[in-house]
């Protein structure tokens, strides 16, 4: 990231036009080209999920406004080096999740969350309301809320939330120097013909689906350490110790090995969407994270309260 970039950064991250609404924080949009026609057919061109009727009430709300707090209209310039804000809004109704995260753990600094299977971690695609972040800002009138790190849509576990920004940057740090363990669980096909523990290393990359990831030729840039903690059957419980965090790592890592998890619709081969269909989540739960605590120098310890589903039960 170039000093300028970051500059743009710290001064979003500053000044905020509007105010959180309904748990939803605005999006901002940085503008790197002067173009003519006004700002609603630009809109409507930067973003053609969305419909221009729909620009247009919101532009005629007042809900997108530049850097100061002034609303914009629909014939407002377009120039390099603006920013806007606006409000992200679905136009279809969200599906609700039926399932209820937990907190962990609160202080002054912290909010630790035990996310169950299919809820979004952040607003994504379909998703705003219905996911982790807005669902407990919300509930907490927490309105600085945010996800230290992150876990997919499939994956239920603990994920840890910074809600004071004084101190944010000493949890985040922790994240970036790899000073924290993570420890998750898997059901998956059984390894015959491995001893464990044992390390599975690869080198990984994002695949030409953008949404997946694939393992090239090359010097490993992922490892994975792997635990058998029971075998029933044709399945297999284990626990995953992941020592990088690529995208999609442990899915990859036991698809690679001839094990994937339990009802992964992207490894080995990415299935077709199914929707709102709840009825088989991912058996990877991420089960605990550790860590000395960058503030008071003591050690902390974070565990999921949710379990894996065996075939049957």
């Amino acid at each position: 990231m170039g000093s300028s970039r970051k500059g743009r950064q710290a001064e979003a991250n500053a000044y905020v036009p509007l105010p959180t609404r309904d748990g939803v924080a605005p999006s901002y949009l940085w503008l790197t080209e002067t173009r003519a026609g006004g700002m609603l057919r630009f809109l409507a061109e930067r973003f053609p999920d969305v419909s221009e009727a729909a620009w247009a009430r919101r532009l005629a709300r007042g809900e997108i406004v530049d850097a100061k707090g002034m609303p914009l209209g629909a014939d407002s310039q377009v120039r390099q080096g603006m920013r806007i804000w606006y409000y992200r809004e679905l136009e279809q109704a969200e599906t609700p999740i039926p399932f209820q995260e937990q907190v962990l753990f609160q202080d002054e600094h912290l909010l630790v969350a035990d996310k169950p299977h299919f809820l979004p971690t952040i607003p994504t695609g379909r998703f705003l309301h219905e996911t982790l972040l807005v669902r407990l800002k919300k509930r907490f009138d927490l309105p600085h809320l945010v996800p230290i790190h992150r876990l997919d849509r499939e994956t239920a576990g603990v994920v840890i939330f910074s809600h004071n920004p004084d101190s944010r940057g000493a949890y985040q740090s922790m994240f970036q120097k790899r000073v924290v363990t993570k420890v998750y669980e898997a059901l998956a096909r059984p390894l015959e013909d491995r001893e464990f523990p044992f390390t599975y290393r690869s080198r990984m990359q994002d695949a030409e689906q953008f949404f997946v990831s694939a393992e090239v030729p090359g010097e490993p840039n992922s490892e994975t350490l792997i635990e058998l903690i029971e075998q029933r059957g044709e399945v297999a419980h284990y626990r995953l110790h992941p020592h990088t965090g690529r995208k999609h790592q442990l899915r990859l890592h036991l698809s690679s090995l001839g094990a994937p998890i339990l009802n992964d619709a992207f490894y080995p081969v990415a299935l077709p969407c199914k929707g709102d269909d709840f009825s088989a989540p991912l058996q990877l739960l991420a089960r605990a994270i550790s860590f000395e605590d960058p503030l008071s120098g003591q050690p902390r310890r974070f565990e999921s309260g949710f379990r894996l589903a065996w075939p049957g039960e």
